[in-house]
C-alpha cells in the first residue's frame, strides 16, 4: 500500500499524484526536442514550465541527465530509460486513438487526464469530442495555461472535474457523454494510483458505459520487488540531495502495491471485451529505445492492453 495516500486525498498540479503529470509532460517535452522524436508535443514544455514542482522542471534542461551521469552513472541510465518509456507509451496510445478514429469512433474519454494534451495536439476528425476526467485544479491549470499561450483544442473538449473515486459516470453524463455511442477510452498512468478493488470497479463502470464497438487502451501496473523499490528510492534521494532539491516526492510512495490486483487483459476478456496485450519491454525494443542492461524481473514492467467491446 502507499504510505502517502488516503481514501479522500486530493491534489493540484504541484502536489501528490498531480505532480506526476508534470513528470510525464517533462518527458514528452524532452522527447519532442530530440532529432528524431517518436512523438511531438509542442505544449508539454509550456505546461511543465509553469507548474512549480521544482524537480521535474529540471528535466527541461538538456544537460540535466549529463549532470546526473557525472555524479551517478547508474541513475543517469535509469532517467534515460524512464524518458524513453514515456515516449514509447505515448506513441503506443497515440496510435490507439488514430486507429479508433479511422474506425469511425468520435467519442473519446481520457481518464485521469492530467497534462495529457491529445485534445490539442492530435489531428482529430471533424465531430470528435474529447472528455477529460481529472481533479478540478489539474484541469483548470492545463486549460488556463494553454489558453494564455493561445492554444486551442483540435476537437470539442469537455472537462469533467471529478475524482475517479466518486460518481464520475454521472458527471460524465452531465458533461454530454452518450453511452449509446461507441467510445475510445484511455487509462494511461492511472492504475498504479488505485487500489485493486478500485481498479475492478473502474473497469466495471467503463464496461457499463461502453456501447458495442467501443475500444479501451490501458497501461497496466508493473510489480517491483521491495528491494528494487528501496534501491530506486535511494538513488532518487541521492540525486535530489546532489542537486539541492527540497521536498522531492518519491513517486513510489504514491502508488498502491497490491499483489492481488487483477490482470487487466484477463478481466476484460472475461467481461465482454476482446483484449490483448504487448509488453512495454517488447515495444521499447521494437522502437530501439531499451536502455537498461541490468537483470530485471519482467513483472516489474507494465503491459499495454487494447480491447474492443463486442
Amino acid at each position: 500500500m502507499s504510505s502517502l495516500r488516503t481514501h479522500d486525498d486530493t491534489w493540484d498540479i504541484a502536489t501528490s499524484v498531480g505532480s506526476t503529470a508534470v513528470m510525464v509532460a517533462a518527458a514528452r517535452a524532452g522527447e519532442t526536442e530530440r532529432e528524431t522524436p517518436l512523438i511531438r508535443d509542442p505544449y508539454a514544455k509550456i505546461l511543465v514550465a509553469g507548474a512549480g514542482t521544482g524537480v521535474w522542471e529540471l528535466m527541461l534542461d538538456d544537460s540535466f541527465v549529463a549532470k546526473i551521469a557525472e555524479a551517478q552513472p547508474e541513475s543517469a541510465a535509469i532517467f534515460e530509460h524512464m524518458g524513453n518509456y514515456q515516449a514509447v507509451r505515448t506513441h503506443f496510445f497515440d496510435a490507439f486513438f488514430a486507429d479508433a478514429a479511422a474506425a469511425g469512433i468520435r467519442q473519446i474519454v481520457i481518464l485521469a487526464s492530467g497534462l495529457d494534451s491529445r485534445a490539442y495536439r492530435l489531428e482529430w476528425p471533424d465531430g470528435t469530442t474529447v472528455f477529460e476526467i481529472d481533479q478540478p485544479k489539474v484541469l483548470e491549470y492545463k486549460a488556463v495555461t494553454l489558453a494564455e499561450h493561445g492554444v486551442q483544442p483540435s476537437a470539442v473538449r469537455h472537462e469533467v472535474p471529478i475524482d475517479l473515486r466518486y460518481d464520475w459516470p454521472a458527471a460524465l453524463g452531465d458533461a454530454g457523454f452518450d453511452s449509446s455511442t461507441p467510445t475510445a477510452w484511455l487509462a494511461e498512468g492511472l492504475l498504479m494510483y488505485l487500489p485493486a478493488d478500485a481498479q475492478d470497479r473502474l473497469f466495471a463502470q467503463i464496461t457499463e458505459l461502453s456501447a458495442p464497438g467501443s475500444r479501451v487502451a490501458v497501461e497496466t501496473v508493473g510489480v517491483q520487488a521491495q528491494d528494487r523499490r528501496e534501491l530506486m528510492r535511494e538513488r532518487f534521494q541521492q540525486i535530489a540531495a546532489h542537486f539541492g532539491i527540497q521536498d522531492a516526492i518519491d513517486v513510489g510512495d504514491l502508488m498502491y502495491h497490491d499483489e492481488d490486483r487483477a490482470d487487466v487483459t484477463d478481466w476484460l476478456n472475461g467481461h465482454g471485451w476482446a483484449a490483448s496485450a504487448v509488453t512495454s519491454q517488447d515495444e521499447m525494443r521494437r522502437l530501439d529505445r531499451w536502455v537498461l542492461v541490468e537483470e530485471t524481473d519482467q513483472k516489474a514492467f507494465s503491459d499495454f492492453v487494447v480491447g474492443e467491446r463486442g
